[in-house]
């Protein structure tokens, strides 16, 4: 057995849980794979990097010179050299917004870099993913994760990452400046620190499990409307508004909650900063005061061998401010640090998903000739129950085979993994003489048009809808193709014609015609192969003779495969072939088929045509 038709059994959560570094404080190897794709703006990290060491040594300077001008010039009345200091004051603050502007520009604009890139590795690998995967995975989810999931990476690095240490740095150097000024004012103004640093351990902690909650319940938010405004017509038809109305009132509650849950910690946690920050502020007012005025305290010399002066006392105030400003964010930054990991976590785990549609294949043989042969093929959608058993059958190039049986006999499976949507449990299907494993999938695929029941049609005009936005198919194609088909003169009746837009799925068209302008894309595209899953099922009778010559028209020189319920649709297929809960139960053409006495065919062909009035 290759490699290619081997089965992965991985599973994916439709809650989209992935908290896989949930429970570390962080993650290295995870961050590894982040920075890998910070590697080609690696120029911007490193200034952005320099920056916020800049801004962080930059921060101390201002208070230093508060205090030397107000203890060196104001108070001998010096007038030359408060001017200078206020120059240079300006200078600084000067040098420091611009150096803020860049940083925060850099940040950003490294954080949406990466998304981008990441976000582009992520629709490619989900476009490469088989049908199987989004069989049991909501749509919601995976909006969530290319959109508000990496959105969260990107607050790494514009509030996470280098932020962290930028704050990290002008806290430990705020610190340190305070010691080496006057050690003693700098302990007993501190000594709330250990129970802020406890209280902003406790908050993160909190904090951190309530986003979790607030990812899980946006996830189940979008899978909610994703589903639910999809469906809306079924909702609609069966009146289930109210119904649907108070399950969504129930997701939406529970978002809420853990949002109001997230709130609820940081109403407590600012206040204890606050009260704490009070509290320095007083020891230092008290003390610093104290000092100076106190006979016993204005002989003593600090540990700089100067007095503790007003100009200190000043510095001490305006480098606490300074302290607790990013003390009250670091707990958040660190929060949007982790979540950032979490949401690079789920990410990667989607990337990591192996359930892809190998493309081994080098094959590209020019025009297929179109001879197809399934030999011994078995399949199973959950490597448990077979919906295809053994089935086996040769169609020659331009032949029509035709696959009829009642519902769930695996008529669509059939065709499905002939364009390698779902991959075979045992067997061999060959195109040409060669397993469908050897081609390149673009190839194979390009070589097969599928024109299905369900039209699929993007908001968008009808030529791009036909074109698909190829630029080698022109306009003049698009035309001649429509013209083929039958359908030119009902597109050219339309308001702009072939740059009507159809808006999503195509909901400003008739079933008929979204089903003729998917004709029209697949005789643009010049398939080796045609396969009709159901194609005349959903339209009336008159657009029905309208789709039959388009039909025709398509399965000129070309291999075709139809399934239809309709028996009178495929009365001139070459052979017939008759499955029945995944087995081939017979074979022939339609008088062969009628000859047969209570065979399948036989039975399917009278309750059909009886139940219409219609004598054979």
């Amino acid at each position: 057995m290759s490699d290619e038709k081997s089965k992965d059994n991985s599973k994916v959560s439709p809650s989209g849980g992935g908290g896989g570094v949930t429970g570390k404080a962080f993650d290295w190897q995870l961050f590894k794979r982040i920075m890998h794709y910070v590697r080609p703006y690696r120029v911007t990290f490193i200034i952005a990097a320099f920056l916020t060491i800049f801004l962080a040594v930059a921060a101390l300077a201002l208070p230093l010179l508060i205090q030397k001008t107000l203890d060196e010039f104001i108070m001998i009345n010096d007038y030359d050299g408060l001017s200078m200091m206020v120059e240079l004051m300006i200078g600084l603050l000067i040098v420091q917004t611009i150096a803020q502007y860049y940083q925060t520009y850099l940040t950003n604009t490294l954080g949406q870099s990466v998304i981008r890139d990441l976000r582009i590795d992520v629709f490619n690998h989900i476009t490469a993913l088989r049908l199987k995967y989004f069989d049991r995975t909501p749509i919601g989810m995976l909006i969530t994760r290319t959109v508000s999931d990496l959105e969260t990476i990107a607050d790494i690095f514009s509030e996470g990452l280098i932020s962290i240490i930028g704050d990290l740095l002008l806290v430990i150097a705020i610190v340190v400046a305070m010691l080496i000024k006057d050690w003693k004012l700098a302990l007993i103004t501190l000594i709330p620190m250990p129970v802020l640093f406890a209280s902003t351990y406790v908050f993160k902690e909190a904090i951190k499990s309530s986003f979790q909650e607030v990812r899980t319940q946006v996830a189940r938010l979008n899978t909610f409307l994703a589903e639910h405004i999809s469906g809306m017509s079924v909702i609609q038809v069966f009146a289930r508004e109210e119904q649907e109305m108070r399950k969504f009132n129930d997701v939406n509650l529970k978002h809420r909650d853990a949002h109001i849950r997230s709130n609820w910690y940081y109403s407590i946690f600012f206040p204890v900063v606050e009260i704490l920050f009070a509290v320095c502020m007083g020891l230092l007012v008290w003390y610093g005061c104290t000092r100076i005025l106190t006979d016993q305290q204005l002989s003593s010399i600090t540990a700089t061998g100067k007095p503790v002066t007003a100009g200190v006392i000043l510095e001490f105030i305006i480098l606490l401010n300074l302290l607790f400003r990013p003390i009250r964010q670091l707990a958040d930054k660190f929060n949007t640090l982790q979540m950032g990991m979490v949401g690079a976590d789920r990410i990667f785990k989607v990337l990591d998903t192996d359930e892809v549609t190998v493309n081994k294949g080098q094959l590209r043989t020019g025009r297929l000739n179109g001879e197809i042969e399934f030999k011994n093929v078995w399949f199973a959608y959950n490597d448990e129950n077979w919906v295809l058993k053994d089935i086996n059958f040769k169609v020659k190039p331009g032949e029509k085979l035709a696959l009829v049986g009642a519902t769930g006999a695996g008529k669509s499976s059939t065709i499905n993994i002939l364009n390698r949507f779902y991959e075979i449990g045992k067997g061999e299907v060959t195109i040409d003489g060669h397993e469908i494993y050897e081609y390149d999938i673009n190839y194979l695929r390009g070589q097969i048009a599928t024109v299905i029941q369900d039209v699929f049609l993007f908001s968008d005009t009808i030529a791009n809808n036909i074109s698909l936005n190829n630029d080698n198919i022109t306009r003049e194609q698009i035309i001649a193709a429509a013209k083929d088909v039958g359908a030119h003169d009902f597109i050219i009746r339309l308001p702009g014609g072939y740059d009507y837009n159809v808006m999503e799925r195509g909901a400003t068209l008739s079933a008929g015609q979204a089903q003729l302008i998917s004709f029209i894309r697949a005789l643009v595209y010049d398939p080796a192969i045609l396969v009709l899953d159901e194609a005349t099922s959903s339209v009336d009778t008159e657009t029905e003779i309208l789709i039959q010559k388009a039909i025709d028209k398509l399965m000129e020189g070309r291999t075709a495969i139809v399934i239809a319920h309709r028996l009178s649709t495929i009365q001139n297929a070459d052979k017939i072939i008759v499955l029945d809960h995944g087995e081939i139960k017979e074979a022939g053409t339609h008088q062969e088929l009628l000859r047969i006495e209570n065979g399948y065919y036989r039975k399917l062909y009278d309750l059909q045509f009886n139940s219409a009035g219609i004598t054979r």
